[in-house]
């Protein structure tokens, strides 16, 4: 307390939380140590398990040290508020519909199948029914913010691993409403049957889920629209984070989890215009609050519960993340997922989640579950959480082992045709497909050349002329016919790998037609550098088809729109290839025709 009034040790642990966001986070990066990693390493070393332990004997540690603070573990919750909303933003109700299977199916399999497992594990070392059943249950779940977190970072959430593990995670945060009623109904104070219990509770979890939404529906959009038209970016935040805390608060008050709350905000706010500016809004407010959470995450790291019970933490671990592991390794195969990806999603999911600690909290405080038998399963939820970074790293690098060493796909080993092809297509997506659609009406001959398996695979059982091999490789080129062939398509949306190809198309062959996809003016005036023959600028095209579709929509006759288009296309291509510093070379691709 100074002179003034003012109490520093108020701040003390935000203090503590900035720094480590704004100066040892960034250190740690120096030396490759990821966020998550950092803000961990953090809360174990400056929490009271760590320093804060010592300061009974150090006065001066109480400074730089955090003590079991309950705001700093609000507001860390805070941090899985928002990221859930954020998620829900990315999210839709329809694409939620379409990955009904991978949620109701594989998440709900996954859930009930290891908290039995775990369960059964729990009572054979003495716990008790209902403190065995809370236990598994507990477990069985993984944590959402590391694992979406670490996704995320990696850009592998629209992966299969990605999407996958979301489904399960959304599906474990949805099972925490049926098990924060469970504590209360094996409560000692509670009366009355189990199932009458726990149907009372699916029943006010549905009505809370559906008054969200209906009035979510209803009120949401008009908020915004008027917000929107105050002009300020202000009102504008405070209108974002009115909602976030606002529908978490709801669903919190009829004792379910916040996030869940938030999570379907954003998937009403998903299907309306503001949802990207909200994004934005919102995005670093998740960010710097999930740092809270790791850090909070750290703090529970109890070395000192490590030592007390070594064997019983450890072997939780491994045996938590190998029970789990091997559950889900079944389960994904049986849902037709890839080796690879079977194989990072089990690592991932294999450790324990941050709803174990609410959880488990509460079992210990109703007395269901004794001190000591719960201080075991939190520090084997909180070492292993902290293990989801390292696993991740194992599983990324087992993946890249078993797609080299697993058995080849007999799509994959079909060699390109001997015979003459005329257009050789690279990349099998939706561009390439339709290219190759147009060429067979007009009975040009072509192959495509794709190298992912899955897509090659895919379009074989489609009938399409496809074959696996990397388009960069000379020598693949040459087998392909490249020799001979009068055009080559570049349909892939990888701007890197295009120029490569174009290189080694050209350094084979100076006068082939080459057509290149570029994702906007500045991509295709550097094509045109390399001696492209013609870039189809994504941005540029979909102008010129909008504006087609909008002068014959108005009444202007079709033939002169399909003139003036035609021609801005040349100018457009005039320009280009006028920045680039060449003029048109090579063969036009009108001149790609069925050789006689």
């Amino acid at each position: 307390m100074t002179a003034e009034g003012t109490d520093f040790t108020i701040y003390r642990e935000a203090m503590i939380v900035l720094v480590t966001a704004a100066v040892l986070v960034p250190l740690g990066q120096r030396f490759r140590l990821s966020p998550i990693l950092g803000f961990l390493i953090a809360g174990a070393v400056l929490g009271p398990h760590g320093l804060g332990a010592l300061k009974g004997y150090l006065p001066p540690l109480q400074w730089i040290t955090v003590s079991e603070d309950k705001g700093l573990g609000a507001i860390a919750e805070l941090g899985i508020v928002f990221l859930l909303f954020i998620i829900g933003l990315e999210l839709s109700f329809k694409r939620l519909l379409t990955m009904r299977r991978l949620v109701f199916g594989l998440g709900t399999l996954q859930v009930s199948i290891s908290a039995v497992i775990i369960g059964l594990i729990a009572a054979l070392f003495g716990a008790k029914p209902g403190s065995a059943a809370l236990i598994g249950f507990s477990l069985a779940l993984s944590s959402t913010a590391v694992v979406i977190e670490v996704l995320s970072r990696h850009g592998r959430l629209s992966t299969t691993t990605g999407r996958t593990s979301f489904a399960i995670l959304l599906l474990q945060d949805l099972a925490v409403v049926p098990l924060l009623f469970l504590v209360s109904i094996l409560g000692p104070e509670h009366e009355g049957s189990l199932l009458g219990g726990l149907a009372q509770a699916f029943g006010q979890a549905l009505l809370v889920i559906v008054l969200i939404a209906v009035v979510g529906t209803a009120l949401l959009r008009p908020l915004f629209r008027h917000v929107a038209s105050a002009d300020s970016t202000e009102l504008f935040v405070a209108a974002a984070l009115l909602v976030v805390v606002g529908s978490g608060l709801v669903t919190a008050a009829a004792g379910l989890s916040m996030a869940l709350g938030a999570f379907i905000a954003g998937l009403l706010l998903s299907e309306t215009e503001y949802h990207r500016a909200i994004e934005a809004t919102i995005d670093p407010f998740k960010g710097l609050l999930l740092g809270v959470f790791f850090f909070s995450v750290g703090m529970s790291l109890n070395v000192s519960t490590l030592l007390a019970y070594p064997w019983a933490i450890i072997g939780g671990i491994l045996g938590l993340i190998a029970i789990k592991g091997a559950v889900l390794v079944g389960l994904l195969r049986l849902f037709r997922i890839s080796w690879p990806s079977t194989v990072e999603t089990a690592l991932l999911l294999g450790p324990g989640g941050e709803f174990a600690f609410i959880v488990i909290g509460l079992a210990i405080v109703e007395g269901i579950i004794s001190d000591g038998r719960g201080a075991i399963v939190l520090a084997i939820t909180s070492f292993s959480m902290a293990l989801v970074p390292a696993l991740d790293h194992l599983g990324r690098w087992l993946s890249g082992e078993l797609a080299v060493k697993q058995e080849p796909n007999p799509a994959l080993s079909v060699p390109p045709p001997h015979e003459h092809v005329d257009a050789i297509i690279i990349g099998s997506g939706r561009v390439g497909g339709l290219v190759s659609e147009m060429l067979k009406r007009h009975n040009v001959r072509h192959i495509i050349v794709e190298k992912d398996p899955a897509a090659v695979t895919r379009c074989r059982d489609e009938g399409l002329p496809v074959y696996f091999g990397d388009a960069k490789n000379p020598l693949f080129l040459k087998r392909c016919g490249i020799e001979q062939a009068k055009g080559v398509v570049i349909t892939i949306n990888k701007p890197s790998e295009v120029g490569e190809i174009v290189t080694a198309v050209r350094d084979l062959r100076d006068d082939i037609l080459i057509v290149a996809r570029a994702r906007d003016a500045e991509h295709a005036r550097h094509l045109y550098r390399q001696q492209v023959t013609d870039a189809v600028p994504e941005t540029i095209e979909a102008s010129l088809q909008l504006s087609e579709a909008t002068l014959v929509g108005l009444g202007v006759p079709t033939g002169p729109v399909i003139a003036s288009i035609h021609e801005k296309r040349d100018e457009f291509r005039e320009q280009l290839q006028g920045a680039a510093g060449r003029p048109t070379r090579g063969l036009r691709a009108s001149q790609l025709k069925k050789s006689s």
